[in-house]
Formats: C-alpha cells, sequence, structure tokens
C-alpha cells in the first residue's frame, strides 16, 4: 500500500433536480481525478437539496436501490478513472425501507462495501427519523488497495464511540460526508467551530486521518457551512475549503504519520475496555 495518497472531498451546492445534482458531482468527481486524486468522497445526500427539513411522502420516490442508477453511473466513473468513490446515496432496501447509505466503490467498479448512518436525528429542520431507519451493519471497515477506509455519516460525528470503533477495526481514514448548517432554532449562532472540533479531537484521540466533506449555499431554511476539511493523526487540520463555494478539497495523506505518532501516543494499547461498562448501560 502507498504511504502517501492523494485524496479529495467534493464540496457542491445541490439542486431540486437528481439528474443535474448527479451531472455536476460527476464533472468535480472528473476534475479531481485529473488533479490526481485516488481517493474522493462526496457529500451526505449530494443527488439533491437537504430535504428531511421537511417532511414530503413525495420524497420517498428518490430512493434507490444498491445497486442502482445513481451507483451504476459512478461504477462507470469509478472503473474510467481508476479511483475508489465513497457515494452517499438514499438507499432503498425493501418496500418502505429506507436508509441513509454510502456506497464504497473501487476503482475497477467494485461494490466493496456500504455503510448505513447510525444515529439519525430529530431536531426542527433534521427530520431524519421520518425518512431513514437507523443502520443494521454496523460500522464495517474496508480493505482498498490504498488503505483502510471507515465511514460515518453527520450525525454519526457526534459520538466519539464512532470513531473509536473503526479505529480499533483497522481504519486509517474515516470519511464523513455531512450535511450541516444554520440551525432554525437558533438563528444567528454558528455551530462550525464545535463541529470543527469534535472532529479534530476524534482523529487525535485515535491517531488518525479523517475527512469530513459538508455542502455549502442556501436551501430553504438552512444555510449550510461548507469548510470541508482533511485532518491529521495529530487533530491539525491540514487543508479546510472556504464556507461558501463549490470546491474540491485536495490532500496528500502520509500515512507514515499514522506509525510515527503511534510510537509515541499508544492510546489505543493502553485502553481498559473491561472498566468501561458504563459505557453501554441504557439511559431510563
Amino acid at each position: 500500500m502507498a504511504s502517501v495518497i492523494k485524496s479529495a472531498l467534493i464540496q457542491m451546492s445541490c439542486a431540486d433536480d437528481k439528474k443535474e445534482s448527479i451531472k455536476k458531482a460527476a464533472s468535480m468527481v472528473r476534475d479531481a481525478a485529473c488533479k490526481g486524486a485516488r481517493i474522493i468522497c462526496l457529500q451526505e445526500l449530494f443527488f439533491w437539496t437537504y430535504f428531511p427539513q421537511h417532511m414530503n411522502y413525495k420524497i420517498f420516490e428518490l430512493a434507490e436501490p444498491v445497486p442502482g442508477p445513481t451507483i451504476q453511473s459512478m461504477v462507470d466513473l469509478a472503473k474510467k478513472h481508476q479511483i475508489i468513490l465513497i457515494v452517499p446515496i438514499y438507499e432503498k432496501a425493501a418496500e418502505r425501507v429506507y436508509y441513509n447509505t454510502a456506497v464504497i466503490i473501487d476503482e475497477n467498479g467494485n461494490l466493496i462495501g456500504k455503510y448505513r448512518k447510525n444515529h439519525i436525528p430529530e431536531f426542527i429542520g433534521y427530520a431524519e427519523k421520518f425518512y431513514f431507519k437507523p443502520g443494521n451493519i454496523g460500522y464495517p471497515v474496508f480493505a482498498t488497495s490504498l488503505c483502510k477506509i471507515g465511514v460515518s455519516i453527520c450525525y454519526d460525528q457526534w459520538f466519539p464511540e464512532v470513531s473509536r470503533i473503526l479505529a480499533l477495526n483497522g481504519a486509517e481514514i474515516i470519511y464523513q460526508p455531512t450535511a450541516i448548517g444554520s440551525d432554525p432554532e437558533y438563528p444567528g449562532y454558528s455551530f462550525k467551530s464545535k463541529w470543527e472540533l469534535v472532529i479534530r479531537s476524534q482523529a487525535l484521540e485515535n491517531g488518525i486521518f479523517i475527512g469530513v466533506v459538508n455542502r455549502v449555499g442556501t436551501e430553504d431554511q438552512m444555510e449550510f457551512y461548507g469548510s470541508s476539511f482533511f485532518c491529521d493523526p495529530e487533530g491539525e487540520i491540514i487543508v479546510q475549503s472556504n464556507n461558501k463555494e463549490d470546491d474540491i478539497i485536495i490532500a496528500d495523506l502520509n500515512f507514515d504519520q499514522i506509525k510515527e505518532w503511534s510510537k509515541h501516543y499508544q492510546r489505543l494499547r493502553d485502553r481498559r475496555p473491561e472498566t468501561y461498562g458504563d459505557l453501554i448501560k441504557q439511559l431510563p
């Protein structure tokens, strides 16, 4: 496996038009591949505006099986450009069974796995429980030809257990497709700095890379932060986007940094899981 890998995040505004949004994303993926990116991650629900702001039964029609038309178009893209793609999709698993899913496609066009979002929020402006079941396939790690990849999706970011499990299972980088912006309940208040701090701390705690990709633009009640970034095993931001425009965020990730950092801080070695029983207690 390569020690230095060029990776990209596709930050974009979206339209209420599936074909238009997918076409735009594909064009940006091609641009990233032409700039040398070998692993490319799209943002959460990249094919439409962030529809969970409201409850609308017609939105269920956007869901697709995996594999399906959108994934097939991304398979073709991955094969043509010899890239690994992380593709978020609104998955229809069965009649009236829907998941917020990310599919991992390798450079040969193989579907090497998928992750289903486990933590489903229910706030004003984030009515995701109306649209998605909680994930049921745990926290898989995907062994690619370049590195071991973990995926978590948006609200999963706020639960440190997720990144710890992925790190324990061997993930060297976690990709986090995201849709986060202004909160309708707190107009004028920004969670952006807290969001960044949570993600950076998880990279540091686990000694791994994290790439988080967010959308931009104003959609109905929400203005999305953008500000997609990569951070390293020391929790330092390597590169970060502006927070207003479409952008391709590219970083050279040196995976030897994981080994070097772990020599000095053996957090995973020094864990005491036999003392952590309280973590799995259910609230009354």
